[in-house]
Order: structure tokens, then sequence, then C-alpha cells
């Protein structure tokens, strides 16, 4: 069993920036790569970036390439997701996914995910 915990999420102003952090507890070992996911009112959930448990192999979205990092440190088994230049778009519910799933170097698709944390709420304000 694999245990997520999130945080960083907050309200700030057009081209602002914040930090997300994942806190991961349990078993690990399994994990096989991460993700971030953003889900806003009325609006299905949806792959942000994702990165593969080792190494530097990582994905994202369209709309977030160039503007969102997503970074691991193994030491803290904590998964980070940098979000720069950010607009009333993104507003949503961010939340942090570890899936098992073997195959993929990193995924955005939700139901390749076994673990998701609870969520931190970005706001982004124009």
């Amino acid at each position: 069993q694999v245990h997520l915990v999130e945080s960083g999420g907050g309200s700030v102003q057009t081209g602002g920036s914040l930090r997300l952090s994942c806190a991961a507890s349990g078993d690990t070992y399994p994990i096989h790569y991460w993700g971030w996911f953003a889900q806003a009112p009325a609006r299905e959930r949806h792959g942000v970036a994702s990165i593969y448990h080792t190494g530097s192999d990582a994905g994202y979205a369209d709309p977030v390439t160039g503007r969102f990092t997503i970074s691991r440190d193994d030491a803290r088994n904590t998964v980070y997701l940098e979000l720069n230049n950010l607009k009333p778009e993104d507003t949503a519910m961010y939340y942090c996914a570890a899936s098992t799933v073997f195959g993929y170097r990193w995924s955005l698709q939700p139901s390749r995910f076994r673990y998701w944390g609870q969520g931190t709420q970005v706001t982004v304000s124009s």
C-alpha cells in the first residue's frame, strides 16, 4: 500500500508560480511512474505531467509544456510539480498519483494509476 499526501497549493495571480509536493509513504518499491493530474469543477480529471521512477523520462500535457516541471527526490520519497507562468485556466484541484503498471515510462491516463492523494487546490486569478 502507498499513501500520498500533496501540499503547496494556494491562490496566486496570473503569471505567478507555485511548487506542489507529494510525499509518499508505505511500500513504494513497486511504483513504476508518478503523475500529477488536475480536475476543475464539473470537468474530468486529466493528466498534467508524469515521470519515470528512475532517471529523467517525463511527459507533459501540451497546455503546460514549458511552464510546468515534474521532478523527484528519491531520498525523500517526494515528487514535485513546479508551476510557472500560471494562467486562470490552470485553476483546479491537483492530485498526485502513483502507478504500478509496466510497459510505460510515464503516462497521463488516470486509469493507469493505482494510488491517489487527496489533492491540493490551485487557484489563479486574473
